[in-house]
């Protein structure tokens, strides 16, 4: 399980960068792609849809934060980064 710090921007590229929710992430198969007690390695793609919104980010520094983007219930696109919780 992973716990990130997250923060959404919108208006462009070079905009403020705003704090939003936490976002927790465990995806268990065969083997962890987001193991309960570890983190998704460098380079692993995770993407959601669902009626509450959907999303897909790119992990990096061996899991310690992510970008992307987001689409939250009744909003526009945003983008979306986070930073590993301790």
């Amino acid at each position: 399980m992973a716990t990130y710090k997250t923060q959404i921007q919108w208006g462009g590229p070079n905009a403020d960068w705003h704090d939003d929710a936490d976002l927790t992430i465990v995806i268990n198969n065969r083997a962890g792609v987001v193991p309960a007690s570890g983190l998704p390695g460098t380079g692993t793609q995770v993407s959601w849809s669902s009626p509450q919104g959907n999303g897909s980010v790119t992990f990096f520094e061996d899991g310690n934060r992510f970008s992307g983007s987001a689409q939250f219930k009744g909003e526009g696109p945003v983008g979306y980064r986070g930073t590993i919780k301790p």
